[in-house]
Order: structure tokens, then sequence, then C-alpha cells
């Protein structure tokens, strides 16, 4: 049974009224969401740190000492987490004696190369013994050297059981408890400087085809309305979706503002490139992490495509990336599914 005739006239129809909702002008392109006036249009995002580091593991060994809690304001330098380093901290003394013992060996040829050079010059050596004193010296050398390099990177090695902060900023996540055993790559804090934050959000790809100015630009953030600093476009559009990354920066010292809380970037509207798509709810299919439509091709042929949806208003929902003006898609999705 094809879909089409499945359907019904009257499913047709209606279809087809929807349809003409989603017929624009020939410049335009996929709309924006939420239209808040005439001139700006909403889109949903997310408070984010401009740096953000773990803090991981570079060896193994049980965790002897956290040094700060979660929300501790810490300095650049400051110890965060110590692992034990008994082993370590043992052949970095080792090593620093033997390099001590390597000194006094090359020193002691030093002396005795001096002494075999007066002699020589006095006659009193032959060329040979006065070679042997020099290759003696040269072993030496090399000897101490080696030593010298090899306690080195064993005291570089005990650095990594103290681990401290890269930068000053604030602990937001401390995974791991005292006693617990690292292992190397393992993540044991976050740390964010709250110095530099920003908004990031996702917007239709016809939204950064135009140049945006921070000052057009508005973030709603708690309770707050205020321009970003300024404005930085990501140089990808996702091939799927259809949309684009762009990151507003906030401007320093704001009170209560945290990475994760909520925001709104509103962006100013071109009504010569904007419109509003929206579709009845019940077009929607749910299946897992997916969300779509079901979209009719030449042959009326329903296909499931993805798509990223925005507000729900009046049993119409936003269709922010996915859809474009003039597509045929069925309203309700459970109809479409019996059809199969």
């Amino acid at each position: 049974m094809k879909f089409a005739s499945f359907l019904g006239i009257n499913t047709i129809t209606a279809l087809m009224m929807v349809t003409a909702s989603f017929e624009v002008s020939a410049q335009s392109a996929l709309p924006s969401p939420a239209v808040l006036s005439s001139e700006m249009s909403g889109y949903e995002g997310v408070v984010e740190a401009e740096r953000q580091t773990v803090i991981a593991a570079q060896v193994s060994g049980a965790i002897v000492e956290i040094a700060v809690k979660a929300g501790d304001q810490v300095r650049a330098g400051q110890v965060l987490v110590r692992i034990d380093a008994h082993a370590v901290t043992q052949s970095a003394a080792a090593g620093r004696a033997q390099v001590l013992s390597a000194q006094a060996s090359l020193e002691l040829a030093r002396k005795e190369l001096d002494r075999q050079k007066r002699l020589f010059a006095q006659d009193y050596l032959s060329q040979a013994a006065l070679d042997r004193a020099e290759a003696r010296f040269k072993v030496a050398e090399a000897g101490a050297n080696a030593q010298i390099s090899q306690a080195g990177s064993v005291e570089t090695q005990a650095g990594f059981y103290t681990l401290r902060a890269p930068y000053s900023g604030i602990i937001s996540e401390i995974p791991v408890s005292l006693g617990s055993m690292a292992m190397p790559g393992q993540p044991l804090m976050t740390l964010y400087d709250p110095s530099v934050l920003r908004v990031t959000s996702i917007v239709p790809q016809s939204v950064v085809e135009h140049a945006l100015a921070a000052s057009s630009v508005k973030i709603e953030l708690s309770g707050l309305s205020f321009s970003p600093v300024s404005i930085k476009i990501m140089p990808t559009v996702d091939a799927g979706t259809h949309t684009a990354q762009i990151r507003l920066m906030l401007p320093a010292k704001l009170k209560n503002v945290v990475p994760g809380m909520f925001a709104r970037a509103l962006l100013p509207v071109d009504a010569q490139v904007a419109t509003l798509i929206q579709i009845p709810v019940k077009a929607l299919v749910r299946r897992a992490e997916m969300t779509g439509v079901y979209v009719l091709n030449e042959k009326n042929q329903p296909l499931l495509r993805q798509v990223r949806i925005g507000r729900i208003s009046a049993g119409q929902i936003e269709i922010l990336s996915g859809l474009s003006p003039g597509e045929r898609v069925v309203q309700d999705a459970q109809t479409a599914l019996a059809a199969h």
C-alpha cells in the first residue's frame, strides 16, 4: 500500500496546508528561532570558561594529600594534590649521592692530569703516561656528566608527584578522594579561570552568513541583559544540522556567574533572510537521542530526517535546523510509522 493512498485525501490536504505555511521568498534562508521582536531573535546558550583545565596525574601512586576543595580559589603555583613519592624520593637521594661521588672522582682525575702535565714538561714523564692521564680524566668527566643527567631525570620525575595550579582560578570539581590510587592520565580535579567567561550558543547557518557586531547582540543571564565584549564565530558548520557555534565573551568580574549556567543570546534578525518555521508537535519522531520528522519526497514517500528543535507554543514547535522552506512534512508521525 502506498503512503499517499494510506493517508487519504483529508490527510494529504492538511499536509499541503502545512507545507504552504513554509513557502517563503527566494531570498529566505533557514529561519532563526523564537522571534522576540521585529529586530531580535533568541537562542539558548550555556556559560563556559574560556580557560578550563583538567589536572591529571602523570604517575601512579596513592593520593596522600588533597590541599584544596571544590569552590576554592587558588593562585598560580599553589599545591593542589600530592601523590606518594616515597620510592622516587629515595631514588633522587641516591642519585644526588652518586653525582657527588662522580664529581669527586672527576676532581681527582683533574689534579692527576695537572701533575702529569708538569712532569711531562720537565721531561720526567713519557708521552704515553700523559695520554693515559688525559684518558682517565675524560672517562671521569663523562661519568660525572652521565650521573648528573640521570639525577636530573629522577628529580624531574619526582616533581610529577606534586601537582600545582598552572594559573590562578577556581576549583570546580574533585572526582577523587584521599587515599585513592592515581593512575597516569586520570583526572584529579578541574580548574577554571573565572576572569574570562563566555556564552556558547548553536545557531542556524543563515545567522552566521552575515556579520555580527557585538554592540547589536544582547545576552540575557541571571536576570541581566548586556552586550558581549566580543563575538567569535567558529569556522565550521555542522554538516548534519547546518548549524554553527558562536561564542560571546562576557564582561569581566560578573558576580554569581559560573560555567554551566543557562543563558540566552539575542541576535539581530534581518527580515529579508529570516523566517520562522513551525510544525505541529505531533509531527516529531523521537528515537533514543534522535529527534526527527517525516519529509515527503517527489514520490510522496516519507523519509525520516533529523532536526533540531526550539520552543513549543500552542501545539507548535520551532525547527531551528534540518528543514528548508517549501518541504512537505507529515503532520502526524504516528500515521507515517503505521504506513511502514
